[in-house]
């Protein structure tokens, strides 16, 4: 029997590493796509101000983070969620793995891996997609934060919606089962995409290639996070590798 103590900080190692990793990702397939979208705003910006636009010509304030340092700083806030990550999903494990119907702990843990994903960026992801910084208007963030919050928080009811109709529907049959769980997951979805309003502040004038390259790189710095800490922490409850290790000993 493993305790509380050591799940965990197998957990937060493995956050740490998928962390890092992600943040390379996201270095690679974003920060250029986040350049491109500043050197936009900057153009705009020098053309408005070449133009006369607008009755303040005050210079522009600079930056409190410079771009070296915001992309230094990419590695520090992924590192630090892939830790907190890390510790919830050790916690979600530890709380949830007997009501997870899996024979094997490895099986469970890839379960919730894949759960998670679905529930905390798939889903936010399809009804507000992110946008590069220098999109948007600053004067909504509060309002996107909090629409963006109870998006998450609505996955995560649609997924327990899915495994909860699943059960029910597993009397019936395998395809009853899987037909129920699919069925009460997209139904959550709908409704609270109908309710939840709509968002969108990309100027028509915005490169859409540009604004979906930097999207989808987004989505891929999340699913490589996801996909490292579900793998890793599948490798780290599995008995017969622990077995390995004391029999090679």
């Amino acid at each position: 029997m493993r305790t509380f103590g050591s799940l965990l900080v197998r957990g937060l190692i493995i956050g740490l590493f998928a962390g890092l990793l992600a943040g390379t990702f996201a270095y690679v397939t974003g920060e250029p796509h986040v350049d491109a979208a500043i050197a936009i705003e900057e153009a705009g910006a020098a053309h408005t101000h070449d133009h006369g636009d607008g009755a303040e010509t005050a210079a522009e304030e600079e930056p409190l983070v410079s771009r070296d340092g915001q992309k230094a700083g990419l590695f520090l806030a992924t590192t630090l969620y892939g830790i907190a990550l890390g510790g919830i999903f050790a916690v979600a494990f530890t709380l949830l793995r007997r009501k997870l119907r899996t024979e094997r702990d490895p099986y469970a843990a890839l379960g919730l891996a894949a759960a998670g994903f679905v529930g905390i960026v798939v889903v936010p992801f399809l009804k507000y997609p992110p946008n590069p910084p220098a999109v948007g208007d600053p004067d909504t963030i509060t309002r996107r934060t909090v629409t963006y919050l109870l998006t998450l928080v609505i996955g995560l009811l649609a997924v327990w919606a899915g495994v909860a109709a699943s059960r029910w529907a597993a009397r019936y049959g395998d395809v009853a089962r899987l037909a129920g769980g699919v069925v009460a997951f997209l139904v959550t979805i709908v409704i609270a995409y109908q309710i939840l309003p709509s968002i969108n502040e990309v100027p028509g004038s915005f490169p859409a290639t540009l604004l979906w390259q930097f999207r989808f790189a987004s989505l891929g710095t999340q699913a490589t996070l996801w996909l490292l800490l579900g793998f890793g922490y599948a490798a780290a409850v599995d008995h017969r590798l622990s077995r390995q290790k004391v029999v090679a000993a």
